[in-house]
């Protein structure tokens, strides 16, 4: 797909960090930017800050768990400009969950299900029966995480679970569009090849009262700064990816209709063979041991 200006992208989960970094570069492009995202003091800050620097935008309180709010994003994106070209179903949130889990309460599982897994399912029924019928070209990019998308991630079990979730989803609709011969293309999205520093460790922020805790957490929330610090004590430099990096490798993969928006890494390639092979083998997963032990 050929991004030119006047073409219109929509980024959910756009008020920051990943997000907020594509609708920048979008908007570079000369594209027309819908923001959608729950935090509307965030939100429209976001939005004021990308028409400063010349950008046409559209912003939209949207909780992407809600299918009739995903609805309305896309009946105010088509109103407002006739057409969408670009969907990045990027909305993510972490679960809060902790201990084993047997352990969990239900309520983190139906969050995090209703944002990341619903959430993307609901940006694909919104939009992309009229890209379709808009009969241009067109791209749909869904967030997934190494951390689930690639191999499982037990420390973090139900974010993980729905990360896996979106890879399926967009190999799925992959293979729909090609079934209809339709000019949109799917790519899902492994943001890196390092941590990112965005809001999702602090997404209990937006936390609904429907999904809410019903015990209370027997550690508090740690942010990102109190993790880094825990790391460097123990010996150990995180490395991070600017967000600009990943906005760059979104607009170079829709450029190359590119399913994998995957970075090089030795680390993820690592936990490809090894999953991978444990499958081909009819092994026990071992790449799982320093989990296990823990």
């Amino acid at each position: 797909m050929r991004l030119a200006p006047g073409q219109v992208a929509v980024v959910t989960g756009a008020a920051g960090g990943i997000g907020l970094a594509m609708a920048r570069r979008f908007a570079a492009e000369g594209l027309k930017v819908v923001l959608a995202d729950v935090e509307e003091g965030a939100l429209h800050k976001a939005a004021d800050d990308l028409a400063a620097e010349g950008a046409e935008v559209l912003a939209r309180l949207v909780d992407v768990a809600d299918r009739d709010s995903v609805t309305a994003l896309a009946d105010a994106a088509y109103e407002a400009f006739g057409a969408v070209h670009v969907l990045c179903n990027n909305a993510g949130v972490g679960s809060g969950a902790e201990g084993r889990m047997w352990e969990h309460e239900p309520n983190d599982w139906k969050w995090a299900f209703s944002v990341n897994v619903w959430g993307v399912f609901h940006g694909i029924q919104a939009f992309v029966p009229r890209m379709i019928a808009g009969g241009g070209p067109g791209h749909v990019v869904n967030t997934s995480s190494g951390d689930g998308g690639i191999a499982p991630l037990p420390t973090a079990s139900v974010y993980a679970v729905t990360k896996a979730a979106v890879v399926t989803m967009t190999e799925s609709l992959y293979a729909h569009l090609r079934a209809e011969r339709a000019p949109v293309g799917a790519s899902v999205l492994f943001p890196g090849p390092h941590m990112l520093r965005t809001g999702l460790w602090e997404s209990h922020r937006n936390r609904p009262e429907r999904y809410a805790k019903q015990r209370p957490r027997r550690t508090p929330y740690r942010t990102l700064d109190q993790y880094e610090a825990a790391m460097r004590k123990a010996g150990h430099e995180v490395r991070f990816t600017p967000v600009e990096e990943v906005a760059e490798h979104v607009v170079d993969g829709i450029r190359a209709d590119r399913f994998w928006m995957l970075p090089a890494s030795e680390h993820s390639d690592r936990q490809i063979r090894a999953r991978s092979q444990s499958m081909l083998d009819r092994t026990n997963p071992a790449y799982l041991e320093s989990f296990i032990l823990d």
